[in-house]
């Protein structure tokens, strides 16, 4: 919660517009548009550069998020060495369907791993425009946020002294476990959850990806998932127990289960490598509304929490850090409080329509596996008709590849 200014320990506050509470693609992504728009600000990271650079996390972009992204001046090297996605492979009941979306859109997947772009970002703000960032910093606190006069404090890692920073505006782009969600006070603020039940084990491969495309495999056995990361790493799933123990799945075990739920007839056999990452991430979901609490504005997973299934948390934090940069940029350079005023609601509409698409795609990835006959069933019958029916494909494409109207980015 917000706390009262503290005086202990405390050198002489520092004054900036805005403070920005976490070094992730939402974080540095605001940074950036801030700077362009001449806006000081300082971003507050607890871990290092080099760990944030090498975090393993997504890898799918939407080409809208890319869009945004180029027309900020930040995609420069993202557009030179992504991967490319047109279609996508279901394989289930033995067989190999693919879907075309991008004949059906005219749009298209890219794959750019996160640690990439983070490390993009960093170098644009840091090293190329000259942003304040400061990494390692212990213990942040936010205070007086229901006033106009709010402000940051944190432990030095380098002296141990506490830091304050007054500042006009915080942005917390910190995640689901920082501390800005933290400060929100319960009374003015509701958190909607949802549990799906189920772990996804996540693995990166040090193996070529074994598919020219992202595959789902859906199997009584549980889901799995093929996601190319690189021509030299592969992103695999496999649905496990909620908090399952990655020790419980060594090598052997690990290519057996996707050797068998990513079979199909015709598929080339998987590649197979040293196991790099095993992780096992429970699948829950959370959105924290409103995005917004006086002075401070969440962004990204801050904000909400959505499973991987879809694919969509790297550029719901996108989305955010667009609409929240330029809101904040027009009131700090222009007085225009349009932006900020309509952050929250212009957020919330995208991030429930991407939770509701992850529901329902998680009813087709899990369903087989849920022991539940009638689960099972309707299912199956969600993924036959992606390929019977045109419109039941193109309306899926359309939600998988965040293309539908739904504000600008």
């Amino acid at each position: 919660m917000s706390t009262a200014f503290p005086h202990v320990n405390s050198p002489v506050p520092q004054r900036l517009p805005v403070v920005i509470v976490g070094a992730g693609p939402a974080g540095l992504t605001l940074g950036n548009i801030l700077r362009a728009a001449s806006v000081d600000c300082v971003v507050l990271e607890a871990e290092s550069r080099e760990f944030i650079e090498r975090r393993p996390r997504a890898g799918v972009l939407e080409e809208r998020a890319v869009r945004g992204l180029e027309r900020r001046g930040l995609a420069g090297n993202l557009l030179a060495r992504a991967q490319r996605h047109t279609e996508c492979e279901f394989r289930f009941g033995g067989e190999r369907r693919r879907l075309p979306y991008t004949e059906l859109t005219g749009h298209h997947h890219f794959v750019y791993p996160q640690p990439l772009l983070v490390t993009d970002l960093v170098r644009e703000y840091a090293d190329l425009r000259g942003g304040d960032i400061r990494f390692g910093v212990r213990d942040v606190r936010l205070h007086d946020l229901d006033t106009d006069r709010p402000s940051v404090s944190y432990r030095c890692p380098e002296s141990g002294e506490r830091r304050v920073i007054r500042c006009d505006f915080v942005a917390g782009c910190d995640g689901a476990r920082g501390v800005t969600r933290t400060a929100l006070p319960p009374h003015r603020t509701r958190i909607a959850r949802h549990d799906y039940g189920i772990g996804w084990l996540a693995l990166l491969a040090e193996a070529p990806p074994s598919s020219d495309c992202v595959v789902f495999g859906v199997h009584p056995n549980g889901f799995a998932g093929h996601m190319a990361r690189s021509p030299e790493v592969t992103r695999y799933y496999l649905q496990c127990p909620p908090g399952d123990d990655p020790a419980n799945w060594p090598h052997e075990r690990v290519w057996a289960e996707l050797r068998q739920r990513l079979g199909a007839a015709d598929a080339p056999p998987l590649t197979e490598g040293r196991l790099i990452e095993k992780r096992v991430l429970d699948m829950h979901n959370h959105v924290v509304a409103p995005m917004a609490y006086g002075r401070l504005f969440l962004a990204g997973d801050a904000a909400h929490l959505t499973a991987p299934i879809a694919a969509k948390g790297m550029n719901l934090a996108l989305h955010d850090a667009f609409l929240l940069g330029d809101a904040l940029a027009g009131y700090l350079t222009r007085g225009d409080d349009d932006g900020l005023a309509g952050y929250s609601a212009a957020c919330l509409g995208r991030v429930w329509d991407y939770q509701e698409f992850s529901q329902w795609l998680a009813e087709v990835f899990h369903g087989p596996a849920s022991g539940d006959p009638f689960r099972a069933g309707t299912s199956l019958a969600r993924l036959r008709r992606l390929f019977d029916s045109r419109g039941a494909a193109s309306a899926f494409a359309e939600q998988y590849l965040g293309s539908s109207p739904l504000g600008s980015w």
